[in-house]
C-alpha cells in the first residue's frame, strides 16, 4: 500500500544544521511521505541562498521575509521588495513574520510596523502571510483583527503554541493553524486540545526543522521527514486514521498555497 502523502508546510534547509546534505533530507523526507516541503527565508539577505534551494529539488517551496527576532537588526523590508520576490514561481508565501515578546520585547514597535509590511505585501500578492507568534497573543490578534478589516488576506499561524484566546481569533478570521513537534511533547496537553478543538479544515503540519523534533527524536536535529511523527499525533487528536489526517492536512495547504498545488516542474 502506498505510504500517505503529507507536506512539511514550515522548515528552515538553509540553516548550517542541514549543509551538504539536502539531496539526503529530501530523500529520508520522500521515504516517509513527506512529498512536499516549504523551506523559510527569515533575513531578506538570504533569500538568494533560499531560493537556491528550492530551485535545485522539485519537493521543496520557499517563503521569505524578516522574523520578528530579526526585525530589529534587519533592514525593513519594503511591500514592493517581497512583491518583487513573489515573482519567482516556487515562492509561495510571505514570512515568517510576526511578534516574539520572548526574548526580544524590546523591538515590540519595530516588529509590529515590520508584521503590518508583511501583510500588506500578503493582500497584494495573494500568498498566505506565515505567523511566528510568542509571548505577544493580544498585540498579535489586535494587529491581525485591525488589517484583516482593512483587507481579507490568508494566513496560518506557524508553529502554534499560543493561547486557546488567540487560536480562536486566528480561526475566526479564516486563517489556519499549523501544528509541529511541540503538539506532540507528552506536557503539550492543552495545545492538543486547541488542536482538537479547531476545524479539521484549518490544520497544517511542520517540522521548523532543525528545531522542535517530535518524539521519538526530540533533542536531536529535526528534519522534514519527521513531519510524520507529529501528524500521528494530530491523526490521534482527531480521532482519525493516519491516512484520513494526512489526506485532510494536505488538502489543507493546497487550499492555503495554492500557487505551490498549481505548480509543476515544466512551469
Amino acid at each position: 500500500m502506498p505510504q500517505p502523502q503529507i507536506v512539511d508546510s514550515h522548515c528552515h534547509l538553509d540553516f548550517p544544521d542541514f549543509d551538504g546534505q539536502h539531496a539526503e533530507i529530501v530523500s529520508r523526507a520522500a521515504e516517509a511521505g513527506v512529498a512536499r516541503m516549504v523551506t523559510i527565508c527569515t533575513r531578506l539577505r538570504l533569500e538568494p541562498q533560499v531560493r537556491a534551494i528550492a530551485e535545485s529539488h522539485a519537493p521543496v517551496f520557499y517563503a521569505a521575509g524578516t522574523h520578528p527576532m530579526s526585525a530589529a537588526e534587519e533592514p525593513l523590508a519594503s511591500v514592493d521588495e517581497l512583491v518583487a520576490l513573489s515573482a519567482h514561481p516556487k515562492f509561495v508565501g510571505i514570512g515568517e513574520t510576526g511578534l516574539d515578546y520572548h526574548y526580544t520585547a524590546e523591538s515590540a514597535a519595530v516588529q509590529q510596523e515590520s508584521l503590518r509590511i508583511h501583510i500588506e505585501a500578503a493582500r497584494r500578492t495573494g500568498l498566505p502571510l506565515i505567523i511566528h507568534a510568542r509571548d505577544a497573543d493580544d498585540d498579535m490578534a489586535r494587529i491581525l483583527g485591525e488589517e484583516h478589516a482593512a483587507g481579507a488576506y490568508s494566513c496560518v499561524m506557524h508553529c502554534f503554541s499560543s493561547s486557546a484566546a488567540l487560536a480562536e481569533a486566528a480561526l475566526g478570521l479564516g486563517f489556519y493553524l499549523s501544528m509541529s513537534g511541540i503538539a506532540a511533547f507528552p506536557r503539550s496537553k492543552d495545545l492538543r486540545e486547541i488542536f482538537a478543538a479547531a476545524p479539521l479544515d484549518r490544520i497544517l503540519v511542520e517540522t521548523d526543522s532543525p528545531y522542535l523534533a517530535p518524539p521519538p527524536h526530540r533533542g536531536k536535529r529535526n528534519e522534514p521527514a519527521y513531519t510524520a511523527h507529529t501528524a500521528k499525533v494530530g491523526a490521534e487528536v482527531h480521532g482519525l486514521s493516519y491516512e484520513d489526517f494526512a489526506a485532510q492536512t494536505t488538502a489543507n495547504f493546497d487550499r492555503l498555497f495554492a500557487k505551490a498545488a498549481s505548480w509543476s516542474p515544466a512551469a
